[in-house]
């Protein structure tokens, strides 16, 4: 049976591109209907587009595979904008009246145009995290009737390079996929694992991705910070591959025996070993020397953003993990050492409770960002059939099919229909043919002209309603 009511996103990541569909129950809880996902790889790094052919392609594919599940057409998704140019900048525009007066709308929209026009080189604003106004020596979330003289609106502009949007927008627009909206990815990622209390009292949330570690900073239940670090779980596997090896061998060992703070055992004669597939052997010890070091490295990086915030001691709710490199064994001891943050934990799920294709959204934090994305999209993105108008006052009426479950009478019904058809032509063309049969007559006889019973006709009426006669 075909799905008419549902809710489609994709997500394009440095290592897939995955697309997902489902509707929001009345409970709350979100029924997956389709999901699908194509290796991107090639043609996407860091979350950047550099090949749109390929990424069009992909993007086809997906919304092909969607439609199959779904039995029905496709007519927009809601997109997630992501990459490692990705960042925020804040921005202050001030006013100051002649006296003091009541703060009204319109010069509210004026300062925040005027945010908009602040000039940045080869970026470009994707959206604006709304935060606090400053009016006179006070903070107001909404400024609007407030009485002041001086008013200062605070903006936090999400930002990221012109050829991240464009390329992607080019992208979809080459596939004949319609954004229904372009969600920045790391704030759907926030909305779906953070609770309203963390928000709130202060949080960070790095989302470990596989070519990038994206920060997000949040207090007051505001965006505070976002940065995107070019380091991510692939930078690991790709340190792995020193000890002679493919990146896919290399990803297994990391994620089977991986840890970010391997201790060796003192009690053990013999070093602990793991076993190629080639047949080789490598030291647990040494395959977690370079795990570790490479981990230490992207911690470091993250709590560097965190104190370039200006928010690393007001986290009164700590620092969550999210994403597939977040299940790495020991990174929240790792990056308490790294921090001196005591509070760190790891949300693998996000907090709907998502019922179908368990198998492939598994609880790792891989999909977090993709369910956060369906989540935060509120249309009906399924292509609707447009019928057409009927009068006003004379509703349609539909004939009962009296031949729905009689192959045989249908048939006869289908004969009978096409008899009447080809009987109704040949009367029409019969028709047609007298008309012109008629009208050749006529032309004939103008040209020979009036008959000699008629000349003699005319000659005698002239004669007797002559106008001397009347007179």
């Amino acid at each position: 049976m075909a799905t008419t009511d549902f809710i489609a996103a994709i997500e394009l990541s440095s290592s897939k591109i995955s697309g997902i569909a489902g509707k929001k129950n009345s409970d709350g809880s979100i029924q997956v209907l389709a999901y699908a996902r194509e290796d991107a790889s090639s043609f996407i790094h860091k979350g950047v587009i550099y090949n749109i052919d390929k990424t069009a392609q992909a993007l086809t594919s997906i919304t092909n595979k969607l439609e199959n599940q779904l039995n029905n057409s496709i007519a927009k998704v809601y997109v997630g904008i992501g990459g490692q140019s990705l960042r925020t900048v804040k921005n202050a525009v001030s006013r100051t009246l002649d006296e003091e007066g009541i703060i009204s709308q319109e010069l509210v929209d004026s300062i925040c145009d005027e945010n908009l026009e602040v000039p940045l080189a080869d970026m470009s604003v994707l959206d604006v995290a709304p935060q606090e106004y400053k009016i006179d020596n006070t903070l107001q979330a909404d400024p609007v009737g407030v009485a002041g003289q001086h008013i200062t609106g605070q903006f936090l502009n999400i930002v990221a390079r012109a050829s991240l949007k464009k390329n992607l927008e080019h992208s979809f627009e080459q596939a004949k996929v319609e954004i229904a909206d372009l969600l920045i990815a790391p704030i759907a990622l926030a909305n779906a694992v953070l609770t309203e209390n963390e928000m709130r009292s202060g949080c960070a949330l790095v989302d470990f991705g596989a070519d990038t570690t994206t920060i997000s900073v949040y207090k007051n239940n505001i965006l505070r910070y976002l940065s995107v670090l070019p380091l991510g779980g692939n930078t690991i596997t790709r340190d792995i591959t020193s000890l002679q090896m493919e990146e896919q061998d290399a990803e297994k060992l990391k994620l089977q025996y991986g840890n970010a703070l391997y201790e060796e055992e003192e009690e053990s004669e013999t070093p602990a070993v793991c076993a190629l597939e080639d047949g080789r052997a490598i030291e647990l010890a040494t395959l977690n020397n370079i795990i570790g070091a490479r981990s230490e490295e992207i911690l470091a990086n993250v709590w560097n953003q965190l104190q370039l915030s200006g928010y690393e001691d007001k986290l009164f709710s700590g620092v969550v993990f999210t994403g597939g490199g977040a299940n790495l064994k020991n990174i929240e001891e790792a990056f308490r050492k790294q921090s001196k943050i005591e509070k760190v934990k790891t949300m693998r799920f996000v907090h709907d409770t998502v019922h179908g294709f368990s198998d492939v959204l598994a609880k790792d934090g891989m999909q977090n960002t993709l369910l956060g994305l369906l989540a935060a999209g509120n249309e009906n993105c399924c292509l609707q059939e447009v019928k057409p108008a009927q009068p006003a006052g004379n509703p349609a009426f539909t004939p009962a099919d009296m031949f729905g479950n009689d192959e045989a009478l249908k048939e006869q019904e289908a004969a009978a229909r096409a008899a009447k058809a080809q009987r109704e032509k040949e009367e029409k063309e019969r028709r047609e043919k007298e008309r012109k049969e008629r009208e050749k007559k006529e032309k004939e006889k103008k040209k020979k002209g009036p008959s000699w019973f008629e000349k003699t006709f005319n000659k005698i009426s002239n004669e007797i309603f002559s106008d001397d006669d009347m007179k």
